[in-house]
């Protein structure tokens, strides 16, 4: 059943929120809203939850329209940062929450509930686990229950606020794993939100990326970093280079040496080029910025560069660890070559 979100608008006094906001997430898609604080990430999930009404625009799910329909009637699972667990529960008690509370006509029997809630904590890998209250569980495991909850009324859409930000680095890259096999499990329709570019491109079948109320770009994880449709999405994407030169059909000069650019709809003249770390070679000798080696550190796989020019300017690189950069020191003098430049209007 397909998600549609058409030209949805949302102003709070003068703010504009959310402006002219369309998409469409397939049957059982891992759509994820990805965007830096204030791009309206939270305020499009909560109107999909029904917690807030657009000023203007259309929600429909698998043709019925959202926008006519309470939050209860919606049947919308919801996932906070928070946990927002139940202290005085159980975690057996916080699963069966939501299945408890419905009205007596539509709710299932004890013993329903009870196995609805054994087969949940066996998906989420807690078995033992469901006579124990929330103060008694880790941080990851809190996330799991929160998220059984969410899954144990049978929803229709899930939400995810940013359900991994209150947890560490470790936790949160076990979690993801753990998260997107549950979704191929269940195929519920998912729409998470994040700040996190790792996250959502390791996470989701495609990314929303939303700056500022409007939609910059919608695609698939590999699409978006290879094919970036303006300088705002290859930023927020990762980490980059910048550097001033001239563009003349196709190639940019950096004023001592050139090299071909992937023109995103820019004029030629003065342009900033932009170009991602590992997309870079470093010699001893050869064309390129004549840098100095302020630093060299490990990068996992990968050796870390910080360079700076005579102007100032500072680039960050990274290479193999069996690569000529290797063999640098700090305050070395070298050659940097970006080899994938990008020009955007």
């Amino acid at each position: 059943m397909s998600l549609t979100v058409s030209n949805i608008t949302k102003t709070f006094t003068k703010f504009a929120a959310l402006s002219d906001v369309t998409f469409e997430a397939e049957p059982g898609e891992f759509l994820a809203l990805l965007g830096p604080s204030g791009s309206g990430k939270t305020t499009l999930l909560r109107l999909l939850a029904g917690l807030d009404q657009p000023d203007s625009g259309a929600i429909a799910f698998d043709g019925e329209n959202f926008l006519s329909l309470n939050a209860r009637e919606r049947r919308i699972g919801m996932v906070f940062q928070s946990y927002a667990l139940f202290r005085h529960m159980t975690v057996a008690e916080n699963i069966a929450f939501g299945l408890t509370v419905r009205p007596a006509g539509e709710r299932k029997t004890k013993a329903q509930i009870k196995a609805k809630v054994e087969s949940l904590l066996k998906l989420i890998q807690l078995e033992e686990y469901g006579k124990r209250f929330p103060a008694q569980l880790s941080g990851g495991q809190r996330q799991r229950v929160a998220l059984a909850r969410a899954l144990a009324i049978e929803p229709r859409i899930l939400l995810l606020d940013e359900p991994f930000g209150a947890l560490d680095a470790l936790v949160r890259k076990d979690l993801r794993r753990w998260l997107r096999r549950i979704h191929d499990e269940t195929g519920v329709t998912t729409v998470f939100v994040t700040h996190d570019q790792e996250e959502a491109l390791d996470l989701a079948d495609r990314v929303v990326v939303l700056k500022e109320g409007r939609i910059e770009q919608i695609g698939a994880p590999l699409e978006l970093y290879r094919e970036p449709k303006s300088a705002f999405v290859f930023e927020f994407l990762g980490a980059n280079n910048q550097a001033p030169g001239t563009l003349l059909g196709g190639t940019i000069d950096f004023g001592g040496f050139t090299a071909t650019a992937i023109v995103k709809g820019a004029s030629d003249g003065a342009v900033t080029a932009r170009f991602r770390p590992f997309d870079t070679q470093i010699s001893r000798s050869g064309p390129g910025f004549a840098v100095k080696v302020l630093s060299v550190l490990p990068a996992g796989a990968n050796l870390r560069l910080e360079l700076q020019t005579a102007d100032g300017q500072v680039f960050e690189t990274q290479h193999a660890h069996d690569s000529e950069a290797s063999d640098l020191h700090v305050g070395d003098t070298v050659s940097l070559l970006p080899t994938k430049v990008y020009v955007f209007a």
